[in-house]
């Protein structure tokens, strides 16, 4: 239906072209979305158990609270999306992600705990998003003082989960 070219730059502030930029231009929405969901729960079960609770710097968050970061995440833009494809024009207001990670507990979750959560609430917005037919994912609302289109939202948390690999990736070795 659509990929991430379709998106107009008026879709999407600014701030989140540093997670669409790890999203290819033909890439689809939903196959994009669903092969992420793959993807990362691969990537957390290839992380060593002894790594779970690892900080590359004092005053950084572990892989525990960095998994919790990313489903927290995709509750509230998928919160936002459907209130914007149900026509809410409400602006709706950023979050404080620093302030969610210490009452999350998430250092006090299992890893298995963390990818079931993960899991299950991409299954479900995987369902939600295949519910919006493409006047639905057109809409644009505001969201963190910026616009935001329904479509834009799947390839932000696709980008987003990506960029929290390289991380991983480069800084929790």
């Amino acid at each position: 239906m659509f990929s991430k070219k379709d998106l107009q730059t008026n879709e999407y502030h600014t701030y989140y072209e540093l997670y669409l930029a790890r999203v290819e231009s033909d890439e689809a929405l939903m196959e994009s979305f669903r092969k992420s969901k793959h993807d990362f729960k691969d990537f957390l079960n290839s992380i060593p158990e002894e790594k779970y609770h690892f900080q590359y710097q004092e005053g950084k968050w572990t892989i525990k609270e960095i998994v919790q970061h990313i489903i927290d995440t995709e509750r509230i833009f998928c919160y936002r999306a459907l209130r914007i494809a149900r026509g809410d024009k409400t602006p709706l207001p950023g979050f404080d992600e620093n302030a969610f990670v210490p009452p999350s507990k998430a250092n006090l979750k299992s890893m298995p705990q963390l990818i079931k959560e993960y899991t299950t609430l991409r299954e479900a917005n995987l369902a939600l998003f295949e519910g919006f037919d493409k006047q639905m994912l057109t809409c644009l609302g505001e969201a963190s003082a910026g616009p935001v289109s329904v479509r834009a939202i799947p390839f932000i948390l696709v980008g987003h989960e990506r960029h929290h690999i390289h991380i991983f990736e480069t800084r929790y070795k």
